[in-house]
């Protein structure tokens, strides 16, 4: 009986003591598992994010290559309207143009070498370097409607100009035959009674009355001349027209006529005299400029009492 009494406790702290290394083992399994758990999810999570910042470089590498072929692209176009500048007369303009594309094109250039040297590149960087491309790729289609614009001007002014070249071409046909004609058929004017010129002279002035050397900047033409003394021309009144016609066949000013041989001619301007028999120096006749002026060959014609006087070509510069 004493025996069993004895044996009773220490057996129960046996079995406390078992309980407390299985719970300790098994925290310490519990913290462990966790632990893995944690270290898993972390590992995995940064993988995952490593993943995502791979692509998102990938897919701003494509961007940069893309964005370098249309630059590339756009060059290439801006090299083919080089031929097509001459139609652009005006150099502040052609300047303006090739300033503001070349400063265009080195910005583009400078953000794609800071690009290529740079590890990871950024979507600000590339947004950046979208919108110079995109200032440049306006700027070539400014130059190309610029160039296009200029293209139908100049295509109208040919148009317009052969348009006039036909019509003085026929006008001075007509002329010639009614010059001719009225040689043949005028009984009451002969060679002798038409009036005569010497000295003819043309010269444009500026807004001061001087002469003016570049035509481009005449705000007047002065037309000169002598009538020299002559007994066969009849006395009186006497109406002279000056035609004046650019290198290009146009006559300047006109709209107003007068008539000749049974037709009506456009002239220039005209000058009313009282011709006396006598010599008259210094005769002019004035035209205000109303259409601008190109350097080149110049013709002044005068007309009076049904003949042409005088036919003299005067070149500008």
């Amino acid at each position: 009986m004493s025996t069993e009494t004895s044996n009773t406790p220490r057996r129960g702290k046996h079995e406390e003591k078992d309980k407390r290394i299985w719970y300790i083992a098994g925290t310490v399994i519990a913290a462990l598992l966790i632990g893995w758990l944690v270290f898993t999810t972390v590992k995995a999570t940064r993988k995952a994010a490593a993943l995502e910042v791979e692509k998102e470089q990938l897919e701003i590498k494509q961007a940069q290559e893309n964005l370098e072929r249309e630059y590339q692209d756009l060059n290439d176009e801006f090299a083919q309207f080089e031929n097509s500048r001459k139609y652009i007369k005006d150099d502040s303009i052609k300047r303006e143009l090739n300033d503001k594309y070349e400063a265009a094109r080195l910005q583009v250039e400078k953000l794609q070498q800071e690009l290529s040297q740079q590890k990871h590149k950024s979507a600000a960087e590339i947004a950046k370097l979208r919108s110079e491309i995109d200032t440049l790729r306006a700027l070539l289609r400014h130059y190309v409607e610029e160039i296009d614009r200029l293209n139908k001007e100049n295509q109208q002014l040919r148009t317009e100009n052969e348009e006039i070249k036909e019509r003085n071409r026929t006008l001075s046909t007509r002329v010639s035959e009614t010059e001719n004609k009225n040689k043949v058929l005028s009984e009451r004017m002969t060679l002798a009674e038409r009036l005569n010129v010497s000295g003819l002279t043309l010269q444009p002035l500026n807004k001061k009355g001087k002469k003016e050397k570049k035509v481009t900047k005449t705000v007047q033409m002065k037309v000169s001349f002598t009538i020299p003394q002559n007994n066969s021309t009849p006395v009186g009144e006497k109406t002279i027209y000056m035609r004046l016609i650019s290198p290009s066949g146009q006559l300047l000013g006109g709209g107003a006529t007068f008539p000749f041989e049974g037709g009506a001619v456009e002239y220039t301007a005209k000058k009313t005299i009282e011709y006396e028999g006598e010599e008259m120096p210094g005769v002019t006749i004035y035209w205000d400029v109303n259409a601008p002026l190109i350097a080149g060959d110049y013709t002044v014609e005068l007309f009076a009492d049904n003949f042409r006087l005088v036919s003299s070509h005067f070149n500008l510069r």
